[in-house]
């Protein structure tokens, strides 16, 4: 190379460098839970969290990419792409892939959900490295050859089968069918049967090459790390596979839009030879970017999300009619899901059912007490600061709020938000949420005049 050919490509290499942006979006103690961001040219976004105290770290890219982005036809790509990215790559076979983390003691894994895919390595720090580097090839150079399509669909069908034989699991499934219908939102993550076996290598590459470019994607990293490090380790990594991107790409924006489920009333019975029947009563929630939401969080842990919730010691303590029932939310970027989930014997459905009625009625029209309101609050703060004990759910939390936020929250002012919830806001949303007519899945062995009973629950 002639020195000027090399003077101009250093100056070439400088100034791509020099528009990859830096921020430090929370500042910790000492170092400890600050949260940096870096985005580089092509539209990558790298964020990370440094805990020099741990031993670990927890590698993750997280795709703009769910269920709901597919089309009926396409149903379940997104999850047998989620299989597929581990079954080789142009440097790796499945193979290399499983061994190099294991050799190292790491996990490795990934989850695919309605709005959004995560593929993730957890290792000690000496070998984030190597996780850095399997997790991006694996993300960047997948082959999606058609032999190993066709042997991934036996197991991605035998997933579909096993889910099927825990009603506990299939209810919430057909309960997002009973308050979306057949859209996107409504459909399985899993797909079925019949759109899995109609999947083809070619759709999924194409599927593939849509939606992982570099705008779409967000890495995340969480431990003892130090964030210039991996940054520089995952630009050499998409460098290294040519998947940077063009320089003035934009990363995609979190997802927005409206949407209303005009749901009420509605009961989905599925007939199963099962010991219990598996039910789910509820109604329409709140979007993900709602404020409400923090006081509609303190609601569902006062009613159903503890051993002295009312639902628990309702249905159970008092009654013995369930061992597990609880509520919970799902939130979603425009809408969301309020539900209350129980597994009873068929013979006590219905007195179930009405129980959980009553309850919500009750609280919709008259609120929750003071002290059921501070405590949900105190629980809610404690199981927050619980469930980010370890790295992965530190990179969980970085990466999920950088995809669908655009913003990140601390922990201390994740406590305060929570803190600032007045018992009015609770009662507020109580009204707006639980006032509303529920729908009902119900899983089991009900017989005909069961059956046509269980719209008293709903009426």
């Amino acid at each position: 190379m002639t020195s000027r050919n090399a003077t101009a490509t250093a100056r070439t290499s400088t100034e791509a460098r020099a528009v990859a942006r830096t921020q430090t979006l929370i500042k910790g103690t000492n170092g400890i839970g600050t949260v940096r961001k870096t985005t580089l040219p092509g539209g990558l976004r790298i964020v990370t969290e440094t805990l020099p105290s741990v031993r670990s770290a927890t590698f993750g890219i997280w795709a703009h990419v769910g269920s709901r982005d597919e089309t009926p036809s396409l149903n379940g790509a997104t999850h047998y792409l989620e299989h597929l990215l581990f079954k080789g790559t142009g440097r790796r076979s499945a193979l290399d892939i499983s061994a190099a983390i294991d050799a190292v003691g790491g996990e490795m894994n990934a989850f695919t959900a309605k709005e959004y895919t995560c593929y993730y390595a957890r290792v000690l720090d000496t070998d984030l490295p190597l996780a850095i580097d399997v997790v991006c090839d694996m993300l960047t150079g997948s082959l999606i050859l058609e032999e190993d399509v066709n042997v991934e669909r036996g197991a991605i069908l035998e997933e579909i089968a096993m889910t099927e034989d825990d009603p506990g699991d299939c209810v919430h499934d057909l309960f997002a069918h009973t308050m979306f219908g057949d859209n996107a939102l409504g459909r399985p993550v899993l797909g079925t049967v019949d759109t899995v076996n109609a999947l083809s290598a070619d759709r999924i590459r194409r599927f593939y090459k849509k939606h992982y470019d570099p705008t779409h994607l967000v890495v995340a990293a969480a431990g003892n790390i130090d964030h210039n490090k991996v940054v520089r380790q995952v630009r050499a990594a998409f460098e290294k596979a040519g998947a940077l991107g063009g320089p003035d790409a934009v990363p995609v924006a979190p997802r927005d839009g409206r949407r209303t489920i005009r749901t009420a009333g509605r009961v989905e019975l599925l007939g199963r030879k099962t010991e219990q029947a598996h039910v789910v009563l509820g109604m329409p929630g709140l979007a993900r970017t709602d404020d409400r939401r923090w006081a509609l969080g303190v609601l569902n842990t006062a009613l159903g999300g503890g051993m002295s919730s009312r639902l628990f010691q309702e249905v159970r303590e008092k009654r013995g009619l369930a061992y597990s029932v609880y509520s919970y939310t799902s939130g979603f970027a425009d809408c969301g899901l309020f539900g209350v989930y129980a597994g009873c014997r068929p013979s006590q459905v219905h007195d179930v059912l009405k129980i959980c009625r009553d309850e919500l009625d009750h609280v919709a029209e008259h609120g929750l007490s003071d002290d059921e309101i501070a405590r949900a609050m105190g629980q809610l703060q404690g199981s927050t600061v619980l469930g980010l004990e370890d790295t992965g759910a530190l990179m969980n939390r970085i990466g999920k709020s950088e995809l669908c936020w655009g913003e990140q929250m601390s922990v201390d002012a994740m406590l305060a938000r929570i803190a600032q919830v007045t018992p009015d806001e609770v009662r507020a949303v109580a009204r707006d949420v639980l006032g509303r007519r529920p729908s009902l899945s119900v899983i089991g062995p009900l017989k005909d005049k069961q059956a046509s009973r269980l719209h008293e629950a709903v009426a």
